[in-house]
């Protein structure tokens, strides 16, 4: 795993009119990890996820990419360095069968007609090379699918197109045990090929199976990025609730500048300075 993040965010500022929805916030995603993003509702994740996407403009702050210094500045800026997105709506269209579906917007075309042959070809490639056995047909409708079916043509979707960071919204959200089981699989295997991914959820227990590195954000606040292994259920809990958790988190009440975080968040030890 690279020491460099793939993706890093340094004081990152979004204002909508007066009221500041994220406040220097700081981030970083591994390639070969899973980062799971939590927070209660309304702590900035959205609009974190939005600014990394090019949906939103930053206010301020600075984005960093393999290390160089990048401007995103559209979903399609965003797109050209790797970066896709999985919303909790999947943006799938039921009328369509699974290649049209993995392939909107992006068709192959040999002369003015589609190459429908390469694209099954390469939807085939990218399915059989994610481990997944659960889809019969290439050329079934979304809308004959099950969740974790629709959940994984949605995933296969974002990584056809050589993406190096998928940010994953709440994928197991509306899911069964075994669809849920099947999904956080296919999520392990996404970072186990060297992508870095970026995991939103409320599920402690799916964070937990899965993921490499914990953030945490708090009123729009990143109050701590630690690994998995160094924090536990009822920290995380704490994070989430309170913006502190111990040593980990915002500065008490009275300490030094009463609300702000303690300091930065080294992304490699785990541990908040």
């Amino acid at each position: 795993m690279s020491a460099t993040p793939l993706l890093e965010l340094r004081g990152i500022d979004k204002s909508f009119g007066p009221v500041q929805v994220l406040r220097d916030v700081a981030f970083a995603a591994h390639p070969g990890e899973v980062t799971a993003l939590v927070g209660d509702n309304g702590a900035g994740k959205s609009t974190l996820v939005k600014c990394i996407s090019g949906i939103y403009p930053t206010d301020s702050g600075e984005f960093l990419f393999e290390g160089r210094p990048v401007s995103i500045n559209s979903p399609r800026d965003a797109a050209a360095l790797g970066i896709e997105v999985v919303y909790q709506d999947l943006a799938l269209c039921d009328n369509l069968d699974i290649v049209q579906n993995m392939f909107l917007g992006r068709e192959k075309r040999s002369g003015i007609v589609l190459d429908e042959p390469t694209m099954e070809q390469m939807a085939a490639e990218t399915l059989a090379g994610l481990s997944v056995r659960t889809v019969k047909s290439l050329r079934q409708h979304v809308s004959s699918l099950s969740g974790g079916q629709r959940q994984t043509v949605a995933i296969a979707k974002a990584v056809l197109w050589n993406s190096k960071l998928v940010i994953l919204d709440e994928p197991t959200a509306a899911l069964g045990v075994a669809q849920t089981a099947q999904v956080l699989e296919l999520v392990r295997r996404l970072a186990d090929r060297g992508l870095a991914v970026v995991l939103i959820s409320h599920n402690m227990n799916d964070v937990f199976a899965v993921s490499d590195r914990i953030a945490a954000l708090y009123l729009g606040q990143m109050v701590a990025q630690v690994k998995a292994t160094d924090i536990t259920h009822s920290q995380v809990v704490e994070l989430i609730t309170a913006g502190r958790s111990g040593n980990l988190g915002l500065a008490e009440a009275g300490a030094g500048s009463a609300g702000n975080a303690t300091g930065s968040t080294d992304t490699t030890s785990g541990a908040v300075r």
